[in-house]
């Protein structure tokens, strides 16, 4: 700043002076009157978090499991790229519908 004095309105001089120290219970001045300027409490902010993105909800969700595979079959499947995982459970899937009991 030059050091000048600034040719302030009344209007904004009270505004300065207002905002120049923040009030006890907040960084906000709020006049109590418009709604839509009030600050949002801690609670409203939480609230309003929404963790959003992402896959939706599963009706059949899948379960995580721990399976051994022979080394050439797990090859095979991968091979085929993206998916496997997917393609492996398909194929299981196609010998349960098949009713073919394991090992026969």
């Amino acid at each position: 700043m030059s050091g000048l004095p600034m040719n302030l309105s009344k209007q904004k001089k009270d505004a300065i002076k207002a905002t120049a120290v923040p009030p006890n219970d907040g960084d906000f001045v709020w006049n109590g009157k418009d709604e839509d300027d009030r600050p949002l409490t801690k609670q409203e902010m939480y609230e309003s978090i929404r963790k959003t993105g992402g896959r939706p909800k599963s009706a059949n969700p899948k379960k995580s499991t721990t399976i051994r595979l022979d080394a050439d079959v797990l090859d095979f499947f991968k091979a085929q790229g993206k998916g496997w995982q997917t393609k492996i459970n398909e194929v299981l899937h196609r010998h349960v519908d098949s009713g073919e009991k394991p090992g026969t």
